[in-house]
C-alpha cells in the first residue's frame, strides 16, 4: 500500500513538474501579430526593408512596429510606391490594402488596426484623409472624420467614406469585444480633364489679404491617470514633451495617418508664454469642430479677366 502512495506521489510530481514547464515556455515564447496586405494592382512587399513577398501577403511576426513598403508593378502606367509605419499587436491580425494611382493624391487606401481596451467595450475610430470626409457607418449612422464612438456591437460593419473632389471608399470591418478598431482611410482625388477648347479664365488676386488659419479643436476627454502625455512622435515609444488635462481644449494641426494620433499647439502651464507643438493619443481626445475667422480684406485692386 506505501509503495502505491509513494507512486502516485512521483507521477502527481511528475504531471506539476511538466505542467509548469509548458507554462514556463509559452510565457518566455515571443507574441506573435498577423499582417495582411492587399494591393491592386500586386505589388512587392517588404518589412523593414526586406523582401518577404507579393500581395496578398499574410504571415505573422512579433508585435512592434514595423516599415511596410509596396511597390506595384508598373507596365504602361507609372505608379507611385507606398510606404507606411505600423504598430504590430499580438494576438491580432493589421490589414492593409493599397489601390494604387500614377501619384499619391490619386491612389486609395486603408489601414486596419487594433487596440486593447476595456473587457466590456467595442470602439471604433476613423481617420481619413482628407480631414472632415463624409462618413456613413452601416448606410445609417452619419457623421464627420474623425469619428469615434463605443455604441457599436461586436460583428461586421461598413463604412462609407466620401468628399467632395474625392472617389467614395467604402470599407468592410469587423469589430470586437474588448478592443479599439482603427481605420485610416485615405480617398483618391479626382482628376478633372479639361477639354481643348475649354476657356481657361485667370483667377482674379487679391492682394494684401490678412490670412486667418482654420483650426479643429481637440477636447481631452478623462484618462486613468487625470492627466495625458504630449509626445514628439506619433507612437508611445515618443518622447514626454508635456502633459495636458481632460476638460481642456487645443488646436489640431495634424492628424497622423498611421495611427490617427492627433498633433496641438499647447504650453505646460499657464505662465508660459511659448506654445509648444507636440502628439496626443486618440483614445482620449476627440474633434470638436472647426473655428473660422472671417479674413480682414485692406482695400486693393483686382485684376479682371479679359474677355
Amino acid at each position: 500500500m506505501r509503495k502505491i502512495k509513494i507512486v502516485v506521489f512521483v507521477f502527481l510530481g511528475l504531471g506539476i513538474l511538466i505542467g509548469f514547464l509548458f507554462l514556463l515556455v509559452s510565457l518566455l515564447r515571443p507574441r506573435l501579430a498577423g499582417i495582411h496586405i492587399e494591393s491592386n494592382p500586386a505589388s512587392t512587399v517588404f518589412l523593414n526593408g526586406a523582401e518577404v513577398g507579393r500581395t496578398p501577403y499574410e504571415n505573422t511576426r512579433e508585435q512592434g512596429e514595423v516599415i511596410v513598403k509596396l511597390v506595384p508593378d508598373s507596365f504602361e502606367t507609372p505608379l507611385v510606391p507606398y510606404e507606411t509605419k505600423i504598430n504590430l499587436v499580438a494576438g491580432v491580425q493589421t490589414v492593409i490594402k493599397r489601390d494604387f494611382g500614377e501619384t499619391d493624391d490619386t491612389s486609395s487606401g486603408e489601414i486596419i488596426s487594433f487596440e486593447k481596451v476595456d473587457a466590456s467595450q467595442t470602439s471604433l475610430a476613423v481617420v481619413s484623409i482628407p480631414d472632415s470626409s463624409e462618413l456613413l457607418i452601416d448606410d445609417k449612422e452619419r457623421a464627420f472624420t474623425p469619428h469615434r464612438t463605443s455604441s457599436l456591437l461586436p460583428g461586421e460593419h461598413t463604412l462609407s467614406l466620401s468628399s467632395e473632389g474625392y472617389s467614395e471608399r467604402r470599407v468592410e470591418v469587423r469589430t470586437h469585444e474588448g478592443y479599439k478598431l482603427t481605420a485610416v482611410v485615405k480617398l483618391a482625388k479626382v482628376e478633372v480633364e479639361q477639354g481643348e477648347d475649354a476657356e481657361v479664365q485667370p483667377e482674379p488676386e487679391v492682394q494684401e489679404v490678412e490670412e486667418k488659419t482654420q483650426f479643429k479643436k481637440i477636447k481631452i476627454l478623462s484618462t486613468p491617470t487625470g492627466y495625458l502625455r504630449v509626445r514628439n512622435e506619433p507612437s508611445t515609444l515618443g518622447t514626454e514633451v508635456g502633459r495636458v488635462e481632460p476638460g481642456e481644449t487645443y488646436d489640431l494641426l495634424e492628424t497622423d495617418e498611421k495611427t490617427g494620433w492627433y498633433k496641438i499647439r499647447f504650453s505646460n502651464s499657464q505662465e508660459e508664454e511659448e506654445e509648444k507643438t507636440g502628439w496626443i493619443t486618440n483614445q482620449y481626445a476627440e474633434a470638436e469642430g472647426i473655428v473660422t475667422p472671417s479674413p480682414t480684406r485692406k482695400p486693393s485692386s483686382a485684376l479682371q479677366p479679359t474677355p
